[in-house]
């Protein structure tokens, strides 16, 4: 199920509800809804969520639908996503906390498949024709995410470690920068 800002706003008001941020530690770093608890989508923690009233939120939603997916495939009742992420939540202007700004996984993501696709185009020319099959995983890879909307390359990326440079996670409480 997902609501909107306003009405996250109102119920984080009455304390009946708490936001689950499932963005990278990096993320979360650079800007993040006050008050909210991180939990990446990679290292989610069932046990952190159940018996409680949750909103999930990302950048945009669609991490945080993949996270309420697999949070109530593990037996997790009463989520949410907020509609829009963070960036619908900034947008009407609520309070968020600001850090350090990085590049959003979306942007990892496009500039590392670029840079393969390159990559295997400049080898393949140059070096040897069985480099073009570089470029075709990768192609191929996009089209996967595309269809499942599910990205392996992103799941990578958020492994790495200028995305984990955010403190605390899965320590059971909010984590801040």
């Amino acid at each position: 199920m997902k609501m909107d800002a306003k009405q996250l706003k109102d119920e984080l008001a009455g304390g009946r509800v708490t936001v689950v941020d499932v963005r990278t530690p990096a993320e979360f770093g650079e800007i993040h809804i006050e008050g909210s608890e991180l939990m990446p989508l990679d290292r989610l923690q069932p046990d952190r969520v159940k018996g409680r009233s949750c909103v999930l939120v990302c950048r945009s939603g669609k991490r945080a639908m993949q996270a309420m997916e697999q949070l109530q495939a593990a037996g997790c009742e009463g989520l949410r996503v907020l509609e829009g992420g963070v960036m619908a939540w900034e947008q009407a202007g609520l309070p968020v906390k600001r850090g350090k700004s990085v590049l959003s996984l979306e942007r990892q993501v496009r500039i590392a498949a670029g840079l393969l696709v390159l990559t295997g185009v400049v080898l393949g020319t140059w070096v040897h024709p069985a480099f073009y099959g570089l470029a075709a995983f990768v192609g191929a890879g996009l089209t996967f995410a595309g269809i499942t909307d599910w990205c392996g390359m992103a799941m990578l990326l958020a492994k790495a470690p200028w995305n984990q440079r955010s403190g605390q996670v899965g320590q059971g409480h909010s984590c801040s920068v």
